[in-house]
């Protein structure tokens, strides 16, 4: 058995994969599974991979599902202790899966753990932000207002999905935010702080690009981990406090655009959750969320 299970899912990007999975190949740890799940491409990636046969398993699912489907996939079908996730316009400097298996080792109580990054964004290295500062341990109130973990950098044990479950296939984005709002509100999730991944953007298929308003995602997975039960009293207010702040922006900008039954209803429900425990569900104003 392979000490780490690495999912590579994909769609349409047959040169940016290959190159996803040579980092791969290229690790000074070589302990590892590939796993790829094509997300039904309509390119040549099937072709472009063919030279890897031997060393991958490739997967394609029928019907394209998004992201979150591909990673699942991906999961069910693994093997290792540890998931490794790399997105397929993201690769990894050589020592990535070392370091982070070092780290462990030297830990044995870590469940998850994330490497720093070198930000690409249109063929230009650029600097993050302050506000996206990787902070390590105990981050479920930063991760509150925003994704402050990476796919391509986690490694996290496996038991962690039989605990919090999968990623949620009915988020069309911020799938990933949703996930560890779940695993930080119980566990650590630690930083090494060396630059492992290069993790590209500013591309048309981004989803933070196909999907406007992405507020109202973090909305529905706020209070998805809220009515989960697995907050404390100090995590519920945490959340809670965000929920305010995220309904109050997003709701005031629906109102500004005309989106007068979505702005109200955005900006009443902190209020009508507390008062009721109202779920969030698709069968509460669905069309706000599927746009």
């Amino acid at each position: 058995m392979p000490e780490v299970s690495v999912i590579i899912p994909t769609f349409n990007r047959s040169k940016k994969v290959v190159r996803a999975v040579t980092s791969v190949l290229n690790q000074s740890f070589r302990d590892f599974e590939i796993i790829v799940v094509d997300d039904s491409s309509t390119d040549d990636t099937n072709q472009a991979l063919a030279r890897y046969a031997s060393s991958i398993a490739y997967l394609r699912r029928p019907v394209n599902r998004g992201v979150s489907a591909a990673r699942n996939m991906g999961i069910e079908n693994s093997v290792a202790p540890w998931i490794a996730f790399l997105d397929s316009d993201d690769y990894w400097l050589n020592d990535k899966l070392q370091t982070q298996m070092d780290f462990v080792d030297r830990n044995p109580e870590t469940v998850a753990c994330q490497t720093e990054e070198i930000w690409i964004r249109k063929g230009r290295r650029v600097n993050p932000k302050r506000k996206h500062k990787k902070p390590s341990g105990d981050i479920f109130k930063q991760s509150l207002k925003l994704c402050l973990v990476s796919p391509s950098s986690v490694i996290l044990r496996r038991p962690l999905f039989e605990e919090v479950g999968l990623f949620d296939e009915s988020l069309p984005a911020a799938e990933d935010y949703d996930l560890w709002l779940r695993i930080s509100s119980r566990y650590p999730i630690y930083l090494i702080p060396k630059e492992l991944v290069v993790k590209e953007g500013g591309h048309e298929d981004q989803l933070s690009r196909r999907f406007t308003g992405m507020d109202r995602f973090r909305i529905r997975a706020i209070v998805k981990v809220i009515q989960s039960g697995m907050l404390s009293p100090d995590q519920t207010r945490a959340a809670m406090e965000e929920l305010s702040i995220k309904c109050r922006v997003y709701g005031s900008g629906c109102i500004k655009r005309g989106k007068t039954e979505e702005g109200h209803f955005y900006l009443s429900l902190p209020e009508r959750f507390v008062g009721n425990g109202e779920a969030f569900s698709r069968n509460t104003m669905p069309c706000f969320l599927e746009e």
